[in-house]
């Protein structure tokens, strides 16, 4: 019993640690936007295409059906790009100013992208690296669609 009872003592506290290690708070989302098939007449699509964040602005995207991901395919230098996985919920914390260039994988033809502005900067502080994406099929009218709107802003 005498030698149980110290290794018992020590799983315990590594069990303790451990929780104590994966208990980190997750930022509340700033905005959510979702992984839609259709909306009206539109098909696979996010709610919104175009978003302005501030620097330290949390964004969820949710899967209302199977197949979507986000998939970041032109960042601001020095930022890693990411891919998340198919029909899972999805959270990024924007750490950097810029325009950051998100599809859909496996409908980004379709024309399921969207691009989120962070910060107060010009709105073309990489819009130029955004503008070189290979953009194939539909996302080639949605992305000047969404150029349009950010004249406009």
């Amino acid at each position: 019993m005498k030698f149980y009872l110290p290794f018992f003592v020590v799983i315990m506290m590594c069990t303790m640690l451990l929780s104590a290690v994966h208990s980190e708070e997750v930022a509340e989302p700033t905005l959510v936007i979702e992984m839609l098939n259709k909306r009206d007449k539109e098909r696979m699509l996010y709610s919104d295409e175009l978003v302005r964040v501030e620097v330290g602005d949390t964004i969820s995207w949710v899967p209302t059906s199977k197949g979507h991901n986000v998939q970041f395919v032109s960042v601001p230098e020095g930022v890693e790009k990411v891919k998340s996985k198919l029909s899972k919920e999805f959270s990024y914390t924007f750490e950097q100013e810029g325009a950051y260039l998100y599809v859909c994988t496996p409908h980004a033809s379709m024309g399921m992208i969207g691009v989120v502005i962070v910060g107060n900067t010009p709105s073309d502080i990489n819009l130029d690296e955004v503008k070189k994406y290979k953009f194939r099929g539909k996302s080639k009218k949605k992305f000047k669609k969404i150029l349009k709107s950010l004249e406009d802003v």
